[in-house]
């Protein structure tokens, strides 16, 4: 389904009185033999109680951190306690795409986030330790991070948010450090097939999945995000798609926030995510 312009932005309006709060944390990964730094942020009723609380895991975008997301002023921490989640924000080196790269064996982020971060949240937090009650979000490198661990983990994650995410690498073989991860375009072409979401989703059959992808129309990511959408249709794989006023930015991340949130909530409340 495709909305357009600002739509989103009417979603987002409501207000939250109270605000969630903030813990760093370090992971050990055993696959990775190091200690990954992560944001964890609580609603507000989380200190007091038994309550347990479905999770959002959020991905940061090339060049970001565990931080990106977690600075104070962020909505997240709004939308954490207006939805009554948990959301957890691991560290991803900056650029390791969130994948086990087949060429350097220092960089396992799917192993990490999608098994070994969900085992030590679910270990350590009073969560809801099913994939009904688990959801992925991020933007650019976290929005394929996102769509490429929810499509190969689809017994972890049930729902799946896309802020303009890089979801077909081809197109761009010498930007943002992907190189490193899968080779160069012309000694692993199958590399970079292989691990872009556009692929992937090829085999997505339609309910395996919730899905909302939101995109500007001025990104440079647009293409193959329309590429995926259509695909997907195509597919007869019912989705969201939202192509809205905008630029791959920061301030477009901060306005999309909220809608995904409530997406990604009405899956956690009704079985299916929808706007």
């Amino acid at each position: 389904m495709k909305k357009s312009v600002l739509f989103f932005i009417v979603l987002a309006c409501a207000v939250a009185v109270r605000a969630g709060y903030l813990a760093d944390i370090q992971v050990h990964s055993d696959a990775m033999n190091k200690d990954v730094p992560v944001a964890v942020i609580f609603p507000d009723a989380y200190k007091a109680g038994d309550t347990r609380y479905p999770v959002i895991y959020v991905l940061h975008g090339a060049g970001g951190s565990y931080q990106t997301h977690s600075r104070a002023g962020h909505p997240i921490y709004s939308l954490v306690d207006q939805y009554g989640v948990i959301a957890v924000c691991p560290d991803g080196a900056k650029t390791s795409w969130w994948l086990d790269s087949p060429v350097d064996p220092t960089m396992k982020y799917e192993t990490f986030a999608a098994k070994e971060l969900v085992a030590y949240v679910d270990k350590t937090y009073r969560t809801l330790a099913q994939r009904e009650k688990r959801g992925i979000t991020g933007g650019s490198m976290g929005g394929h991070g996102a769509c490429y661990l929810a499509l190969r983990n689809k017994s972890v994650f049930g729902v799946v948010g896309n802020i303009y995410g890089g979801v077909d690498m081809r197109p761009f073989p010498n930007n943002w450090d992907i190189k490193l991860r899968l080779g160069t375009i012309q000694e692993h072409p199958e590399y970079w097939e292989q691990y872009s979401v556009i692929t992937l989703a090829k085999d997505l059959k339609d309910g395996e999945l919730s899905w909302l992808t939101m995109i500007g129309n001025k990104d440079f990511f647009l293409q193959v995000n329309r590429n995926l959408h259509q695909m997907l249709a195509d597919n007869g794989v019912r989705h969201y798609y939202i192509e809205a006023q905008g630029a791959h930015t920061h301030e477009f991340a901060i306005e999309a926030f909220p809608v995904m949130f409530r997406f990604i909530n009405t899956y956690f409340t009704e079985g299916r995510g929808h706007l």
